[in-house]
């Protein structure tokens, strides 16, 4: 099987300076420093941080800036929007109090830099752990309960500023799919059809059939359709102490209720603790305190939250699907392991279906 396709930085580099002397006004020259990727990056993103050190002749000037390209390879997911990630963050940035990094530029020309990509302001903080989840490791377990809780109300809040918008003023008509559906929810259970059939043998999971009837047989009203974030978790949110200063992964973004971003923050959280026979921090509000609040905040009910947690953790359990399938691919994974099949998110699924039935 071949590598995962790695980013030649020398080459990213020059490029780079030669893209940002047309964008820096009056730059003469630029240099790039500093350029990495994240410690802790998705498996669906190509990320990189960098120092942009431009000279006008007299002076010199450094930027801390992030570029973002559109994947490659074995992905985990079929299609990439980039510009529609890039339109996102810089509408919340501009018309909303989102906490968002400050978008620069959007290049759709994959020539420039071998695919598209945007560049935005890179924000200081930390981010709680994903691998392994923040409950287990990293800085988050040296926080004392009460910063625990702090850190989940503050990215709480900064989730529920996005369900408080009015989306039709920020100019994002471009996420709805009416050829997968008359209604939002209806879109996302076709372009989950078409997902699982893209990047599975279905045959293999039957867990995801199962859940896959439930969720169409529940088919719930939509009674609010607003902005949804998409993946919704505290890993997805950059920390200044214990104060969200940025929320950033905009790629599952869409259309639909709100409820299903509390939602799945909620059984994330499940999936990154009991999913992985993890005990839960000490200090993190509960579910039921978690969408009390959460309705204090938008000021509505979180009706239907035991549906959208299903349909949470069925998408995550295909993701994680795919995400051992991208493994095995580059044999990082054993072409044996049936972890595509039964992982955290799975496991998970599985117990929440045995409530619901």
């Amino acid at each position: 099987m071949p590598a995962p396709k790695t980013r030649d930085l020398e080459l990213t580099r020059n490029q780079l300076a030669d893209w940002l002397r047309g964008k820096l006004p009056g730059a003469k020259s630029v240099t790039i420093a500093s350029l990495s990727g994240p410690s802790e990056t998705g498996f669906s993103s190509d990320t990189l941080m960098f120092d942009a050190e431009s000279s006008d002749g007299a002076r010199t000037r450094t930027e801390r800036l992030v570029a973002r390209f559109k994947p490659s390879g074995f992905t985990v997911f079929p299609t990439y929007d980039i510009a529609m990630q890039f339109r996102i963050m810089r509408a919340l940035g501009e018309q909303s109090d989102v906490p968002v990094p400050r978008m620069r530029w959007l290049e759709e020309d994959e020539r420039q830099l071998g695919a598209p990509f945007y560049v935005m302001d890179r924000v200081d903080g930390r981010v709680p752990n994903d691998n392994p989840p923040y409950h287990a490791a990293g800085w988050v377990p040296e926080l004392s309960p009460a910063d625990r809780a702090a850190l989940w109300w503050s990215g709480l809040d900064a989730m529920a500023r996005v369900h408080r918008l009015d989306c039709r003023t920020l100019g994002l008509d471009g996420l709805d799919q009416p050829a997968r559906g008359e209604t939002p929810l209806a879109q996302q259970l076709r372009e989950y059809d078409e997902y699982i059939a893209w990047g599975m043998d279905a045959s293999r999971y039957p867990l995801l059939d199962q859940a896959r009837r439930w969720l169409h047989a529940n088919v719930p009203a939509e009674d609010r359709v607003g902005l949804c974030w998409g993946d919704s978790r505290l890993g997805n949110q950059i920390f200044d102490g214990t104060t969200c200063v940025a929320v950033i992964d905009w790629e599952m973004a869409r259309l639909g209720d709100p409820v299903q971003d509390l939602a799945w923050w909620i059984v994330l959280d499940r999936c990154f603790s009991e999913g992985l026979g993890c005990e839960r921090l000490a200090g993190f509000p509960d579910r039921a305190a978690t969408i009390a609040r959460w309705e204090q905040l938008v000021g509505r009910p979180a009706r239907d939250i035991e549906y959208y947690e299903v349909l949470g953790l069925y998408k995550f359990t295909a993701i994680m699907a795919r995400v051992i399938l991208q493994m095995k691919h580059y044999e990082i994974f054993p072409a044996d392991s049936d972890m595509d099949a039964d992982n955290l998110a799975s496991q998970t699924l599985a117990r929440v279906l045995a409530d619901v039935r």
